[in-house]
């Protein structure tokens, strides 16, 4: 839901004369002149930081500058090489004017505030005046007033750069990548990525800036020390292995991977959080059980704002699913979020308690810090200690667009009930999923199978959202895992989702019965990374894919 307005300006007056779908401003502005503007929020009056979208008529991108003395304006400009569509440009501004001179000429103006404010679009045509002009930001939904705090778990962005670009994205924690290594010989380090295609950062380099959180104000902190091991090659050669996050940890990392083992027991034993960002990658489902991973990227770096870039189906897809292509060997950007979907719930099913998170690669990757994110719920009073306590148990949701509210028997996500037996009269699930644009399906899945599909009724909410309202009781007859998702179509023909962390239910202290083919599937994943590593990983390594294969054997017998 874009605010639409359109606007003539004479002199350095701004006259509101409609609305719709856009928000168009005709400014007369003489070659040269200088073009100013202030981003607000429309509720308070407080000025508030943005990412600011600015091009020409030939289609060039232009970046604005902080008109104040003690502003910041961040240019960020990322494309995926093989899409000439996946491209990100923009200025992350302060909460202070920006400012750009203009040529004569017609351009557009895009600014967008995180995901809680209505993204306004404008167009200006340059003539002869300078002009300022206030934009205000409506926002159509707040959810620190419902205790809801956000953060992604993959940023590549440097720490310098955050306290701007945080801000503009109203992203209340960030963990990024401060040290990193893509060889199996070296340990991570400062070193630019030679994976960069614009080459070095224009940032400058990363920064060990030690444990401690780094906070920006009250409610937005930088969590400042992280590890990826992202393995493209072994002992010299090319040979593509997968990553490995470790979030927040203590002690600088010398280990060398694999074997991954002993990083994952020393970054644990450190309080860190292990995540698992690229379920696709040849090593990801030997992570699970070997690592003991407890974070599930359910929203990844390959969903972007712009055009979608990986859609590379994988090459073992799961037999189970049928995913959407648009290609032999090609996903739709729908099918790629399917298909991490039906993973984790795979997971889940094998009975690992994975809990969902979200990260973007902003910093390498064409898209903003925090287009995908996971909310967490730490009540009114915003703690990071609370937060990550949260995030750990899934108090949380995903999303790339809606906000879903969901609790099962009055509870939030996360929760684990136990009993001696089923539920008899089932248990209530209420969902409250509010969005930018309409929700079109409401969907509660248990043991990864949708059970109830809702297109549901929609209203108006006085910020001009729209709000969906869901309850129901759903049947649980042995221990399971239930979750919620809602889908949010675009214009564009693209969707955006959001997605609970899931509730538990243990039945007379039983497991979770795995299916069979999803435990065949990773078998299968094993065995051929046996096969592939055979000739080139060293015996410590190997073995713990030997050691993933015989856990996932291991669930055959109960499997049906």
């Amino acid at each position: 839901m874009l605010m639409d307005v359109v606007e003539k300006i004479t002199s350095r007056r701004l006259g509101v004369i409609g609305w719709s779908a856009f928000l168009w401003l005709v400014a007369p502005i003489p070659q040269g002149a200088e073009f100013r503007g202030s981003i607000v929020d429309a509720g308070s009056g407080k000025p508030i930081a943005a990412r600011v979208y600015l091009r020409n008529a030939a289609g060039e991108w232009l970046f604005v500058k902080s008109a104040a003395m003690n502003g910041s304006a961040l240019p960020y400009l990322e494309q995926w090489i093989p899409m000439a569509g996946s491209v990100e440009r923009h200025t992350t501004v302060s909460a202070h004017p920006f400012r750009i001179e203009l040529p004569r000429g017609e351009y557009t103006l895009e600014i967008e505030s995180g995901k809680e404010f209505i993204p306004q679009r404008r167009r200006l045509e340059v003539a002869d005046a300078p002009v300022e002009h206030t934009f205000r930001l409506k926002r159509w939904i707040n959810l620190a007033e419902h205790g809801w705090f956000s953060g992604e778990t993959h940023v590549h962005r440097r720490i310098s750069e955050l306290p701007n670009v945080m801000l503009a994205e109203d992203l209340n924690v960030a963990f990024p990548v401060t040290f990193w290594t893509i060889r199996s010989d070296t340990a991570p380090d400062l070193e630019p990525s030679r994976l960069r295609s614009q080459g070095p950062s224009p940032f400058g380099p990363r920064e060990d800036r030690g444990v401690d959180p780094i906070r920006i104000d009250p409610t937005h902190v930088i969590l400042p020390r992280n590890t990826e091991y992202e393995v493209f090659s072994v002992g010299g050669r090319g040979h593509t292995l997968g990553a490995l996050f470790l979030l927040n940890h203590r002690s600088v990392f010398t280990k060398l991977a694999p074997p991954v083992a002993p990083i994952a027991e020393q970054a644990h034993a450190e309080g860190a959080l292990i995540d698992l960002d690229k379920h696709s990658w040849p090593w990801s489902m030997m992570l699970v059980p070997v690592a003991k991973v407890d974070l599930f990227e359910l929203s990844n770096n390959s969903v972007w704002r712009t055009q979608f870039g990986f859609n590379q189906a994988p090459p073992l897809a799961p037999p189970w699913t049928n995913l959407e292509k648009d290609g032999a060997k090609t996903l739709t950007e729908w099918g790629w979020l399917n298909y991490g979907f039906e993973v984790y719930y795979a997971l889940l099913n094998c009975g690992f308690q994975l809990v969902p998170t979200a990260g973007t690669a902003s910093g390498v990757h064409p898209v903003p810090l925090g287009y995908s994110r996971v909310y967490v719920h730490t009540g009114q009073n915003f703690g990071v200690d609370e937060w990550l306590r949260g995030l750990k148990a899934g108090r949380s949701f995903v999303t790339t667009g809606p906000i879903l509210f969901a609790t099962v028997n009055g509870k939030l996500p996360g929760e684990t009930f136990s009993s001696k037996r089923p539920p008899g009269d089932g248990i209530a699930v209420d969902i409250e999923s509010i969005s930018e644009k309409p929700i079109t399906q409401i969907e509660i899945v248990v043991n990864g199978e949708v059970v109830e599909s809702v297109v549901p009724d929609l209203m108006k909410t006085p910020a001009g959202a729209w709000r969906a309202r869901v309850s129901r009781r759903v049947t649980i007859k042995e221990t399971s895992w239930l979750a919620v998702r809602s889908i949010e179509p675009q214009p564009d023909g693209r969707k955006r989702f959001a997605h609970t962390a899931p509730w538990h239910f243990v039945v007379n202290g039983q497991p979770h019965v795995p299916r069979r083919v999803q435990v065949q599937y990773f078998i299968s994943l094993m065995e051929q990374e046996i096969q592939r590593n055979r000739e080139i990983l060293p015996p410590a390594a190997l073995a713990e894919f030997e050691a993933a294969l015989q856990a996932y054997q291991s669930l055959q017998s109960r499997a049906r």
